[in-house]
């Protein structure tokens, strides 16, 4: 589990973007609502929201700063 500063990547920030498997749902009209991904995988879930509590992204921390 990271803590603290995530490292920035461009090549995964792409790929997350124009996937197949994401199209290929997103086409589907398969998405879940806004909330309910504990519904899908409920332990991604678990992870993901312990990992977006313990570590921060820095450009919205630029973001804070800048406002």
């Amino acid at each position: 589990m990271k803590f603290g500063i995530r490292k920035p990547s461009l090549k995964k920030r792409i790929s997350a973007r124009t996937s197949i498997k994401r199209q290929v749902i997103h086409r589907a009209g398969l998405k879940m609502p806004r909330g309910y991904g504990w519904v899908r995988s409920p332990k991604k879930y678990v992870y993901n929201k312990v990992y977006n509590k313990t570590s921060f992204d820095i450009f919205r921390l630029f973001k804070k700063l800048l406002k």
